[in-house]
């Protein structure tokens, strides 16, 4: 059977950098070597794209960029070419036609639509979020307003432009009430995120989020904690994760918490009834689709001590190591990373299912499709 060209995308213009190349390592080695075979395009940290040539380890090592291994390389706008352009050392250029293409970049410049814009006017299947859905959920205003219009409560929360105008800012902090959260309003990984406990925290807190964006939102504080729901899959066939919950003894799941776990607990499933369990799932199915999601993404939202379900926010590429709480979450209804891996793939590069598949059939699709 040929094997599928699958362009694996890592790195980035983005303070993400370093966790991309960690997920990017996972995918790679976690991907069906009978069924695929991966092109592996890196982007430096000041932009640059290059073909990389080398050991996965390099990947995860960050020594992936040297002239050994790598050779500068685009992917074409043009729908002809259908993939990758290389130049050699010698310029002869060198087409590489993909059959499919996995961002594996997390926060600006590769999870907000960027590169999906690029893979869709070239005409190369997205594995993951269509460049809509990508931009809409990492601008977490938008994302807010969309959910909220979709019947699902969200905090309350205001957007601010302009960084100078600190009387309007400690005005709207005071209608929302402290403690508050301080967000940029693209970022991922908790880049950026202060809790402010009193007005006297606000400046600072401001100066480091527009150190991140161009747009920062004021949020109310939301007593309970995190859930969130790992979805695989288009349209209405959804298959859903257990849900996983972050148990935090104080503060917030900043960037640190989040890659460290230093004083955190996640556990899968989630420490709640069956009944509260399905909720937040159709809940989290509501968001995924009001939000144009495809292929997957991971839903988070609270829950408050009086059983309230609140709108946090999507990450439509979660991290995707093989212990991140993504992958966790589907692990525990029996798929393993491989299989998720290779049924997002699927997703991308098939014809829709047709009606009375059911989003429990996903995975045996593809392997039906495979024999």
């Amino acid at each position: 059977m040929k094997k599928l060209k699958v362009a694996v995308i890592f790195g980035g213009c983005s303070p993400e950098y370093n966790v991309s190349l960690n997920s990017a390592y996972s995918v790679i080695t976690h991907m069906d070597s009978e069924k695929y075979e991966p092109i592996l395009l890196g982007i430096k940290r000041t932009g640059g794209w290059f073909h990389f040539a080398g050991a996965p380890e390099r990947i995860k090592d960050d020594s992936w960029l040297n002239p050994t291994d790598c050779v500068p390389a685009i992917i074409s706008p043009c729908r002809e070419t259908g993939g990758v352009l290389t130049f050699d050392r010698d310029n002869r250029v060198t087409k590489i036609k993909l059959d499919a293409a996995m961002p594996v970049l997390h926060g600006k410049n590769g999870e907000d639509g960027t590169v999906q814009g690029l893979l869709e006017l070239a005409g190369i299947p997205v594995v993951g979020c269509n460049t809509l859905a990508s931009a809409l959920c990492m601008d977490k205003n938008k994302a807010h307003i969309i959910a909220k219009a979709a019947g699902v409560r969200v905090p309350h929360s205001v957007t601010l432009k302009d960084r100078a105008d600190t009387a309007a800012c400690i005005e709207e902090a005071k209608r929302l009430g402290y403690p508050l959260f301080v967000k940029p309003v693209r970022a991922g990984s908790s880049y950026g995120i202060t809790k402010v406990l009193s007005e006297n925290e606000l400046s600072e807190a401001l100066a480091l989020a527009f150190r991140y964006d161009d747009e920062v939102i004021l949020e109310e504080n939301i007593e309970g904690f995190e859930v969130g729901c790992a979805i695989l899959g288009n349209d209405s066939r959804l298959l859903v994760g257990q849900l996983d919950e972050i148990e935090i003894p104080g503060g917030f799941f900043n960037h640190k918490e989040k890659y460290t776990l230093e004083t955190s607990v996640i556990h899968v499933p989630a420490r709640i009834s069956g009944q509260k369990a399905n909720e937040i799932k159709e809940s989290a199915k509501g968001i995924y689709q009001a939000l144009g999601c495809s292929g997957f993404a991971r839903v988070d939202q609270f829950l408050t001590p009086e059983g309230d379900i609140v709108f946090n926010e999507v990450n439509t590429i979660p991290g995707f190591t093989a212990h991140s709480r993504y992958p966790n979450m589907l692990k525990a209804v029996s798929m393993t990373f491989e299989q998720v891996i290779d049924t997002a793939i699927n997703l991308a590069v098939s014809p829709p299912p047709t009606v009375g598949e059911t989003c429990g059939e996903l995975y045996a699709l593809a392997k039906q499709r495979e024999q």
